[in-house]
C-alpha cells in the first residue's frame, strides 16, 4: 500500500514562505504623452491609488475536428481578454482626469474624431506580484492597451464610511510575463535590454 505524505509538517515544507498574498502587488500605468502633462507623476500616483487588478489568464482557443462520432481538439488562436483595474479617487481627480482624457483621445466626446495613429493612444502597463518584503516575484507587462470604459462613480446621500472608487477597463493586444532576471516566457528570444517587453524596475 502506498505511503502518502499527509502531515501538516509536509504541507508546511511545501509552503515554506507562507504563500503569495493578493494584497502584495503594484500597478505601473504608462500614460500616453497626449493624455497628461506629467506622465511620470500620474504613473507614480497610480502605484498607490490603483487598488485592485488581475494577473492575466492565458487562453488558447480549441478547434474540434470531427472524426467518426468523436472530436479531435486541436489548438485554435490565442485570445487576450480585456484587463480591468479599480482606482481609488482622490481630491485632485488627477488619475480620473487622465483616464477620461485618454478615452477622449481615442474618440472625441462631442464629435466622431479621434487619434490618427496607434501611438497616440496605445500604451502599456506593468502589474508586479510582490512578496511580503516588497520584492518582485513575477511581473506582467500588458502591451498596446487603451481604455474601453472609464466606469461611473456612484453618488448618494445614503453612502457612508467609504471613499469613491471606479473601474477602468482596457483592451489588450498581448502580454508577457517575467520573473526577476529570467528570460521571457515567449519562445521567441529577445534582447533583454530591448524596449519591447522590457520590465524596468
Amino acid at each position: 500500500m502506498a505511503n502518502y505524505d499527509k502531515s501538516i509538517e509536509n504541507f508546511k515544507a511545501k509552503l515554506a514562505f507562507g504563500g503569495v498574498r493578493p494584497t502584495m502587488f503594484q500597478v505601473e500605468m504608462v500614460f500616453p504623452s497626449t493624455v497628461t502633462g506629467d506622465a511620470n507623476q500620474a504613473t507614480q500616483e497610480g502605484t498607490f491609488l490603483i487598488k485592485a487588478a488581475q494577473l492575466p489568464p492565458a487562453i488558447v482557443g480549441s478547434i474540434p475536428v470531427p472524426f467518426r462520432g468523436r472530436d479531435l481538439k486541436v489548438t485554435g488562436d490565442r485570445q487576450f481578454e480585456d484587463w480591468t483595474v479599480k482606482v481609488t479617487n482622490d481630491t485632485t481627480f488627477r488619475l480620473r482626469n487622465a483616464f477620461e482624457k485618454w478615452s477622449e483621445v481615442c474618440q472625441n466626446m462631442n464629435y466622431v474624431l479621434g487619434a490618427n495613429t496607434l501611438n497616440e493612444y496605445f500604451s502599456n502597463a506593468i502589474v508586479r506580484q510582490l512578496d511580503r518584503d516588497g520584492n518582485q516575484l513575477r511581473a506582467y507587462r500588458f502591451e498596446g492597451i487603451w481604455p474601453t470604459q472609464v466606469a461611473a462613480i456612484d453618488l448618494s446621500f445614503d453612502t457612508k464610511d467609504t471613499v469613491e472608487e471606479y473601474d477602468v477597463t482596457f483592451a489588450v493586444q498581448y502580454w508577457n510575463a517575467v520573473e526577476d532576471g529570467d528570460p521571457y516566457t515567449s519562445p521567441v528570444p529577445r534582447e533583454p535590454s530591448a524596449a519591447l517587453n522590457a520590465i524596468v524596475t
